[in-house]
């Protein structure tokens, strides 16, 4: 596969800058095998679903990621990847070129931290200075990591602290959202209760890396940054227990799916997890756990379109993402959502 295969022209006017208000009054495709597509709202979820079928949620809070610094006369731009230790992150460096090993970031409020390690991919290790923990010291310096898609058309402001952070957020460590759960209320999750619907969390944590643009054209030459997850051994038994009774498992959210499918076992159960997965999926993969996919619109080119593709055919995604542009789907991180199941 090329990766010009999983290219589309997406407008500048179909890309969200703010969700929507109240966030299950956002758009739902809804697309259930071969039936006609719906144009549905959010919150009519409860009646898309059948009883007895699971929601699987990923409860990852977003931390503040993104730390603007100097050294020397150098401006130095850091996004937060992934945690290596209580101190140390890897990091994407803007200006990086500026920044070697053994040198201090000042990135004011009294938060500095020194580069450690360059990576070959151009990342760097950045161990934090002092003894605060490091979560205070991102909540006194650091800024929420919006998408650049986002941060590239207006500044980042106080609302997209709560925006920008599902009702789940629990266990910190994410540096990009969850996005397909941002759509969920409690209400809604009422509904969705009353309904006979259930649910479960497990938890990924998100790095940057969700944010980088496939290189290469061979697509199978491309490589994941490993994220890590954790899921519990009453959570997988749940979800197996719905499988086992009949009931269909939703992925809410391309990280919710992706952890689910790395725990999955040859004996076609779910497995309790704890570590990284760089998992990739791509047209080809079969799916072991998941039967359906709630998910926000993905960009040109990218290893979450590749995702659906692999879920509901390469052809069908293009039908499914020219409908939602022609008819005024909003999309990424602050758009509409949609509901893939498969035949």
């Amino acid at each position: 596969m090329q990766l010009h295969d999983f290219d589309f022209h997406l407008p500048s006017e179909n890309i969200a800058i703010r969700p929507a208000v109240p966030r299950d009054s956002a758009k739902l495709l809804h697309v259930d095998g071969d039936a006609p597509f719906a144009n549905k709202i959010v919150s009519d979820l409860p009646n898309l679903l059948r009883a007895g079928d699971i929601l699987v949620f990923n409860d990852t809070k977003v931390i503040p990621a993104q730390l603007e610094g100097r050294r020397g006369e150098a401006r130095i731009g850091v996004t937060l990847h992934k945690r290596i230790d209580l101190r140390s992150w890897q990091a994407f460096v803007r200006n990086g070129k500026r920044l070697k090993p053994g040198q201090q970031i000042i990135f004011g409020a009294d938060v500095t931290a020194h580069a450690t390690d360059k990576l070959p991919d151009g990342s760097f290790y950045i161990r934090f200075d002092g003894d605060e923990p490091v979560e205070t010291l991102l909540h006194r310096a650091g800024t929420m990591p919006l998408p650049p898609y986002i941060a590239a058309k207006r500044n980042i402001d106080e609302r997209d602290y709560d925006d920008y952070q599902t009702m789940f957020a629990d266990k910190e460590g994410a540096v990009a959202a969850p996005t397909a759960a941002l759509h969920f209320t409690p209400e809604l999750m009422d509904n969705l209760a009353r309904a006979g619907i259930l649910t479960a969390t497990l938890t990924l944590h998100v790095g940057a890396g969700t944010f980088l643009p496939v290189k290469v054209e061979n697509v199978a030459d491309h490589k994941m940054h490993a994220e890590w997850g954790v899921i519990e051994p009453e959570t997988a038994d749940k979800i197996n227990n719905v499988r086992a009774n009949g009931g269909r498992v939703i992925a809410v959210g391309t990280t919710s799916l992706r952890l689910m499918e790395s725990a999955a076992g040859d004996d076609g159960l779910l497995h309790p997890f704890s570590g990284e997965t760089d998992i990739f999926i791509t047209p080809g993969y079969e799916f072991k756990i998941i039967n359906g996919l709630m998910t926000n619109f993905h960009l040109p080119k990218s290893t979450l379109f590749m995702l659906v593709s692999a879920l509901m055919g390469r052809a069908k995604m293009q039908h499914i993402y020219a409908h939602a542009i022609k008819n005024d789907y909003r999309f990424y991180s602050y758009g509409d959502s949609s509901l893939l199941l498969p035949e």
